[in-house]
């Protein structure tokens, strides 16, 4: 490859520097070598490496020359596409938008101005028709209108009030309803709730009921805050990206919704636990490889998440050399079916027992000492934070792998009402979704990294969320959101295909 010309450099440099990264001399000459491919149109592909780049999930401005080829071998494939009359691939493509953890907006709600720059669900509850107080005084009975009440103001109040407020464990095995005013000893059972859902520690509830003369305070009715509808919430965004991706101009967003429409043979396959170390879960993924690869149109994105190893890599592993050339074999076995090489992307997220930095969440992407022979079999794979969120033409779908359920019924104070609903799973869904949050557990159970919360917020609420979890596969559709779980591919060969366009889920399995 011949070396770039001072000029070209400069013109790179510059370039970059006005979309706020920095080359490193080989990613330079990455970029150059593409620029190459186009002499008569150099300021088109240039503008071209760039927007595709702002898409990446980086983790730093400083660019190396992994991340330009990256970029750079998705657009080579997508004008060989063009030259092939094949311009589904490269819209299908141009609408995958990965966004890692870590670089997901952060906001804050200023009460006075009325400007979004945080979210909170008490924010959410004051626009509910049933909890917001009325412009002008109307007679109205109880029933109508439930203004809620902060818990600093309980003192000297008779009747019933209502309240929001976090459960929390003040004393041991003591529990308290707190808001940012105070917290008050609260007496709950199954019996008051209202909703379905697991009521942990740490979740916000709203509770109608009375102080009493010895300060506790006496729960008639409980639940989660309602939820809003995201078209709702949306139009109280002021064009604010919470999601991540970029904000969408509106006449960008009404094109992508008619290529949407069109694209009715995208499918994603998502599998969880897939164990390199397991020779059975390999053999397994090589039969599931070749059927998508037999397919007339392959899977537009293979989401594989963690685990990647049948045991935790903690400090007790001393195995990591041997994990590296086993995610060597992966990419082995993926460069060997041609077909999905070249028309598929492949995505990879940490599992809660993967090599990483600490158990906390969000969990930053694998590292990449164990990912670099991988990436020289398929050099387009993505690795990215767990959760994860991905924007398919205007579909925002939220990744999160984490045994959540097993976690949230062994935390559960009272057990889960069951007028609406028996099913665990389902109850997992509504307290995430109600709760607008994705792990809405003690910190004593799952640490988060607290300048990193709201990456795991679900608001608004996203299309599609995907629970990888060790229990048994599911789907749900709760109030319009669609959420399942894949199932452990390692322990009983199970894995899901979502299907954009429809919505439509189809949990699958290989035979036993």
């Amino acid at each position: 490859m011949a070396a770039p010309s001072a000029a070209t450099r400069r013109k790179l440099q510059r370039k970059f520097k006005l979309r706020g990264f920095t080359l490193k001399v080989d990613a330079l000459e990455e970029a150059a070598a593409f620029l190459a491919r186009f002499p008569d149109a150099e300021d088109d592909a240039l503008d071209l490496l760039l927007d595709e780049l702002d898409k990446e999930p980086l983790q730093s401005s400083i660019l190396d020359r992994d991340a330009v080829r990256r970029v750079v071998a998705l657009l080579v494939e997508a004008d060989e596409a063009v030259d092939a009359a094949s311009p589904a691939a490269t819209s299908a493509r141009s609408a995958l938008r990965v966004v890692d953890s870590f670089v997901v907006p952060r906001f804050h709600y200023d009460p006075i101005k009325k400007v979004f720059y945080e979210y909170v669900l008490l924010q959410r509850l004051a626009r509910d028709i049933y909890f917001s107080k009325p412009a002008f005084d109307t007679v109205m009975t109880e029933d109508d209108n439930c203004e809620i009440t902060s818990i600093q103001s309980l003192i000297g109040c008779t009747g019933r009030r209502w309240i929001m407020g976090v459960i929390s464990q003040l004393e041991e095995r003591q529990f308290y309803l707190e808001d940012l005013t105070g917290a008050c000893y609260a007496f709950l059972s199954t019996k008051h709730k209202i909703t379905s859902g697991f009521f942990v520690e740490n979740t916000v509830i709203v509770a109608e009921g009375e102080l009493l003369s010895n300060g506790i305070f006496q729960v008639n009715t409980c639940g989660f805050p309602p939820l809003e509808d995201r078209e709702a919430s949306l139009s109280m965004l002021m064009g604010l990206d919470f999601f991540g991706g970029g904000v969408i101009p509106t006449e960008e967003t009404v094109r992508l919704s008619t290529l949407e429409k069109k694209a009715m043979n995208d499918m994603f396959v998502i599998l969880s636990d897939v164990w390199l170390d397991n020779y059975e879960t390999m053999e397994k993924l090589g039969v599931v490889l070749d059927g998508y690869d037999s397919l007339e149109a392959v899977p537009s994105l293979f989401v594989l998440m963690g685990n990647f190893c049948s045991r935790p890599c903690n400090l007790a592993f001393n195995s990591f050399e041997e994990l590296r050339l086993q995610f060597g074999k992966l990419g082995e076995m993926i460069a060997a079916r041609s077909r999905l090489k070249e028309h598929s992307r492949f995505l990879f997220i940490p599992g809660p027992d993967d090599a990483g930095p600490s158990k906390a969440l969000p969990r930053c992407a694998l590292p990449k000492y164990l990912t670099e022979e991988l990436q020289k079999h398929i050099p387009n794979a993505i690795f990215v934070s767990n959760p994860c969120r991905v924007k398919f033409y205007t579909q925002e779908i939220v990744f999160f792998r984490q045994d959540l359920l097993y976690r949230m019924r062994r935390s559960c104070l009272i057990p889960p009402t069951t007028e609406e609903t028996s099913d665990p799973f389902e109850h997992l869904v509504a307290t995430i979704t109600h709760q607008s949050h994705l792990c809405p557990l003690p910190l004593t159970v799952q640490p988060i990294i607290w300048s990193y919360d709201h990456c795991l917020r679900l608001y608004p609420t996203p299309h599609t969320i995907v629970l990888g979890d060790k229990s048994d596969q599911k789907a749900f559709k709760y109030t319009g959101i669609t959420c399942f779980n894949p199932g452990s591919f390692a322990n009983d060969s199970t894995f899901a295909a979502y299907r954009p366009c429809t919505k439509e889920v189809e949990l699958s399995a290989l035979e036993s």
